[in-house]
């Protein structure tokens, strides 16, 4: 198989490679913070930082890391990066740090980062992990915006805090509960696969 260009590598992980919807990875957060659209933003934006230059870095080191230490080598670089972005938001966000609570931590082990120091970084030159990261890291800031967007819809008529819903409008209580995480992402992973069985079906 020739190499992807440019392009493909970074869409692909919009649709094909999506990390939420085709390879249901970093289940915990996007189902633990996306009660709320701006916490679903926030955690991606701090999961975009962290993928981004541990992608990066591990690119840049790839050949100085012995084989036997590398997952652990990775993981020191991903936990310096959450660091970094968990004091940023405790420091600037304190609202949104608190309610986001353990999971900006919880990055460290977040499949997703984890999975594309291994599968792709480790392996490919600084450029290309950087594309890889920005196209997994738009795909996964995108998948949360849809889940929490329409949790927090449905959920309080609200959308970043603000009504969009009249008085008319009963609030689905279960859509910002967990069991309203789940239904909505079931829901959405499906439609993704019926989209894919229709395009292949046109083609």
């Amino acid at each position: 198989m020739p190499p992807r260009s440019i392009g493909e590598e970074f869409t692909k992980g919009l649709w094909h490679e999506n990390p939420i919807f085709r390879q249901l990875l970093g289940m915990c957060p996007t189902l633990a913070v996306t009660n709320a659209v701006i916490n679903g933003i926030a955690m991606g934006l701090a999961t975009t930082f962290v993928l981004i230059f541990s992608s990066i870095v591990v690119s840049s080191i790839k050949k100085l890391i012995p084989n036997q230490v590398r997952i652990a080598s990775y993981i020191v670089v991903i936990a310096t990066f959450v660091t970094m972005a968990d004091r940023f938001l405790a420091a600037f966000f304190p609202l949104i740090s608190k309610d986001l609570g353990p999971y900006v931590p919880l990055i460290v082990v977040n499949c997703i980062i984890l999975g594309r120091q291994e599968a792709f970084s480790s392996k490919n030159s600084v450029g290309r992990s950087f594309i890889d990261a920005l196209g997994m890291s738009a795909g996964f800031i995108l998948a949360l915006l849809i889940l929490s967007s329409i949790r927090e819809i449905l959920g309080a008529g609200t959308f970043l805090g603000h009504q969009v819903l009249g008085s008319w409008f009963e609030p689905w209580v279960i859509m910002i509960l967990p069991p309203g995480a789940f239904i909505t992402l079931g829901i959405l992973i499906a439609l993704t696969f019926v989209i894919e069985h229709k395009i292949k079906q046109r083609r």
